[in-house]
């Protein structure tokens, strides 16, 4: 164990994502095993510069691993964004005596943690994010959850569509990612799926196509609609008037975040958040762990933002395939 790590602290910052609990519970426990001390900052990198900063043992981690949201709450913070206020987060840390953090967040979440470790504070990084948008990993904590209460939500929506009738247009959360859409799209066996790094903005083909298929005697049609694409509700209106069929728009926001976590967010978390602690005790920092390959690694954080990443090809094009 590096000399320099003897208290730890752990946060959650940007959105919650189901799975968080459980990476929390992971960093806590591995912590004390390992002879360290650990203060849980509440409200992310806003909690830290107001020093919202409790003492953690075993005990505060019980029975939470299978609560969605974060214990710890979370927020966004434009001050840590400055100079400034990153400085006056890593005096904070000094003077509660805090010489490592693991950061349970996205990508807006590791800039923090980045600047953090350049001031002398080391850093961790876990990704949990809904959106499955970090470049250096196959897997982010809350995806799986998402898109299993998104998948449910749209089987139900999907029974009405057909009794009615109608077309549905249901819009899933991902930023500017279409992950949680394309992976839906295909669970659901969708019509259509809109994603915002291919979607060429062409309505016309989608009305062609609801036409056809009504001719053809499909009694319905079933759209997904990614965040990053978005209007659903004007795009519903649209394509009602241009085909003459009932046409709604279903926008399913923020339920996506919640409930209670999967098997594999609960696991996956939990070896994430114990590898963590385990870079700090040997010393690491700026450092963000990932599941690659089938395997728990990790990079260096700005190796780790400078990364693209782009929908598969190939399931891209099954995607494709499958729609009818």
């Amino acid at each position: 164990m590096s000399d320099k790590i003897k208290t730890i602290g752990v946060l959650t910052s940007g959105g919650d994502a189901p799975g968080m609990n459980a990476a929390i519970r992971a960093v806590v426990r591995t912590a004390i095993a390992r002879g360290l001390k650990v203060k849980g900052i509440k409200r992310g990198y806003a909690g830290l510069l107001k020093e919202e900063i409790v003492d953690m043992d075993t005990r505060s981690v019980s029975d939470i691993i299978q609560r969605g949201g974060t214990i710890l709450y979370t927020a966004r913070c434009e001050e840590f964004r400055t100079a400034e206020g990153q400085e006056k987060g890593a005096e904070i840390c000094r003077k509660h005596g805090i010489d490592g953090i693991v950061v349970i967040g996205g990508d807006g979440s590791f800039n923090g943690a980045c600047k953090l470790a350049n001031l002398g504070i080391n850093t961790i990084g876990v990704p949990g994010t809904i959106d499955l948008d970090i470049a250096c990993t196959d897997y982010t904590i809350g995806f799986d959850t998402a898109i299993n209460t998104a998948m449910e939500a749209i089987d139900k929506i999907r029974d009405t569509s057909t009794s009615h009738e109608r077309c549905s247009i249901i819009e899933v959360m991902g930023r500017s990612a279409g992950y949680i859409a394309l992976w839906c799209g295909v669970a659901n066996g969708a019509e259509n799926i809109l994603l915002p790094e291919r979607y060429n903005g062409d309505e016309q083909e989608i009305i062609n196509q609801i036409i056809e298929n009504r001719k053809r005697g499909k009694t319905h049609h079933l759209i997904i609609n990614a965040e990053g694409v978005g209007h659903s509700g004007s795009m519903a209106k649209r394509i009602e008037v241009a085909t003459g069929i009932e046409t709604r728009a279903t926008i399913l926001g923020h339920m996506q975040r919640g409930g209670s976590p999967t098997c594999m967010d609960r696991y996956y978390a939990s070896m994430m958040g114990a590898r963590a602690v385990e870079l700090l005790c040997e010393g690491a920092s700026n450092r963000v762990v990932a599941y690659k390959g089938g395997d728990f690694v990790d990079y260096d954080i700005n190796e780790a933002l400078a990364m693209k990443k782009d929908l598969p090809p190939f399931q891209y094009e099954v995607s494709k395939l499958l729609v009818r």
